[in-house]
């Protein structure tokens, strides 16, 4: 894998974006536009997906990316949470529930498997490489 300057050259970053925006465009129609509540819930942890790994990236470390993938993940699965009982309770259609829950898996299995290449990347370092890089002066 090559370095990414950008975090929005992450392909885990654009499918989060896609994936709000499919939320946002849920939020605005049928009963769940006019439950101001429920609406911004799933809003807010949809946008938190791609938000947290754009602000875990600019943090340029491993570690901090890490952790801010954790929460990236935990968003996915807020939605998935909150996408099941909106559905269930008839806010949105189960045709729309099935269509977004299968990308929030996989998104969840993709962010889960670059924590791994990250947390790999981590225990593999070159001691004296990152001695070399942090010279005491």
């Amino acid at each position: 894998m090559g370095k990414i300057e950008r975090f929005e050259d992450l392909g885990i970053w654009k499918k989060g974006v896609e994936i709000a925006v499919q939320v946002y465009e849920l939020a605005d129609k049928g009963i769940l536009a006019s439950d101001y509540r429920s609406r911004s819930q799933i809003i807010a942890a949809a946008l938190s997906i791609s938000n947290n790994i754009a602000e875990g990236f600019e943090y340029n470390s491993n570690r901090a990316f890490m952790k801010y993938l954790t929460y990236a993940k935990g968003s996915a699965g807020e939605v998935r949470s909150e996408a099941y009982v909106l559905m269930l309770t008839k806010r949105i259609t189960k045709e729309d529930y099935d269509k977004l829950y299968p990308q929030l898996v996989e998104l969840s299995k993709e962010i889960k498997g670059f924590i791994k290449y990250l947390s790999d990347f981590e225990k593999n370092k070159d001691p004296k490489q990152v001695k070399d890089q942090n010279p005491k002066s």
